[in-house]
């Protein structure tokens, strides 16, 4: 039987997203795989996928908060905010001084409004605003809101007056944060434009890029590099131990007596032999199903 569960793959730059998913799904022998956040084809870091049941835990994993590191060149503005587009604007970045940069990272720390990258998936009219983008078409995409939790940046020697400077960085952000937008916004907040040259995504939630596996290392463990649902399941979530009788009563559509004290997000409800049953929503009322496994 095909192993289920969470696969963590280091993703290299010039796969897409997809590209993984393809190649996983001949590595696991089954379809039933999914991964929990595109990452941008230039983009490299961790992919966190589901393999069979599985790719129902992966619903809860989105909204994670994510980590990551890389690099942006101040002094170029590009089409898709990231060194795959055309550049669009030049201005002479030497001349921007390191306290000016740490005051505009300051200001896009902590809550914002961010309007996403143009080249980004969301639908505008029924069409993808990337396609639009790429076709021409000027695409206005509504400000939403996100959080930076942490922004640090370190600029790389460079003469004074230089076209452009490079700044390496650190971001923990909340899910639906675009950084390719983030260093748009802080190559237009200090006038001289700005766009994403590396980017490597290090954490989702409590996963971290050093759990992950290169795609060789996936493909000689095969189907033994997936971690079990259940182990998944008790490092990402909070755990209620399930009796048979609970077990039973999830099984047939039931719902669960509430608790005292409630904890906030999904609960992993985890069975008698150790199985990942059900993830749970808990009130002092009741607590209800979010989602069963088929038993097996």
């Amino acid at each position: 039987m095909t192993a289920e569960g969470l696969l963590l793959i280091d993703k290299p730059s010039g796969w897409t997203s997809h590209d993984v998913v393809a190649k996983c799904r001949r590595i696991c022998a089954t379809r039933r795989v999914g991964h929990a956040g595109t990452l941008d084809p230039m983009a490299t870091g961790l992919l966190v996928l589901g393999v069979g049941r599985a790719t129902k835990l992966l619903t809860f994993l989105v909204g994670l908060d994510k980590a990551y590191q890389g690099t942006m060149r101040l002094g170029e503005s590009t089409l898709t905010d990231d060194a795959e587009g055309e550049v669009t604007a030049r201005a002479r970045a030497g001349l921007v001084a390191h306290d000016q940069i740490d005051d505009a990272v300051r200001h896009l720390t902590g809550p914002v409004e961010q309007v996403p990258s143009t080249v980004s998936a969301i639908k505008v009219n029924g069409q993808r605003s990337y396609a639009r983008a790429r076709a021409g078409e000027a695409v206005e995409l509504a400000p939403r809101p996100v959080t930076v939790h942490r922004f640090d940046v370190h600029p790389r020697p460079g003469p004074d007056g230089a076209e452009v400077l490079d700044l390496d960085f650190s971001v923990e952000v909340s899910s639906g944060t675009y950084v390719r937008a983030l260093a748009r916004d802080l190559g237009e907040a200090l006038g001289v434009g700005a766009h994403l040259t590396a980017l490597r995504r290090t954490r989702v939630g409590p996963l971290d890029v050093e759990q992950a596996l290169s795609m060789a290392q996936s493909a000689e463990l095969e189907d033994r590099g997936v971690v079990p649902m259940a182990q998944a399941a008790r490092q990402l979530f909070s755990v209620r131990a399930l009796d048979p009788a609970d077990e039973r009563s999830l099984r047939h559509g039931a719902r669960l007596p509430g608790v005292a004290d409630p904890r906030s997000g999904v609960v992993a409800g985890i069975g008698a032999d150790g199985t990942l049953v059900a993830m749970l929503e808990e009130t002092t009322q009741q607590t209800r199903s979010r989602v069963v496994f088929p038993a097996g």
